[in-house]
């Protein structure tokens, strides 16, 4: 998928007035999703990805906001998962998880099924809720 069309599925899914809203929600949760991540499967992540929307899944994955980050990825609950987001795209924590829910789901047609359940299985429950539904099923289990 072309970074174009990535972001304008993205804004169809959220709503927001513009595409640079759309770009902002985007690199914000995949920035807040490389933290999560163990840094392989970011890495494997960002291969399928756009350069342009690899770029901040790696540059997340090299500084980290808390300082360095394990191979298996920072620790964190869908609370601190939101409140990232939303400081990186301007906007409050509930608009922070519908934006989540939407890049998720673009996310999904983007990358090969394996990946996506490789990503589902190691997001915990609260934040692979957000995942579109058959991803998010497979994860509660």
């Amino acid at each position: 998928m072309q970074h174009d069309e990535f972001i304008g599925k993205v804004q169809a899914l959220t709503r927001l007035p513009d595409r640079g809203s759309s770009e902002r929600a985007t690199r914000a949760v995949l920035s807040t999703l490389a933290e999560r991540l163990p840094s392989g499967l970011t890495h494997h992540v960002a291969a399928q990805l756009p350069p342009t929307l690899a770029a901040p899944m790696r540059q997340a994955k090299d500084s980290p906001a808390d300082g360095p980050t394990t191979a298996s990825g920072e620790r964190f609950d869908l609370t601190t998962f939101a409140g990232r987001i939303a400081g990186r795209a301007e906007t409050d924590e509930d608009a922070a998880v519908r934006e989540a829910a939407a890049v998720l789901e673009v996310l999904d047609a983007a990358l090969t099924p394996e990946l996506m359940e490789k990503m589902a299985a190691a997001l915990p429950k609260d934040i692979g809720g957000l995942l579109p539904v058959g991803r998010a099923a497979e994860n509660t289990d």
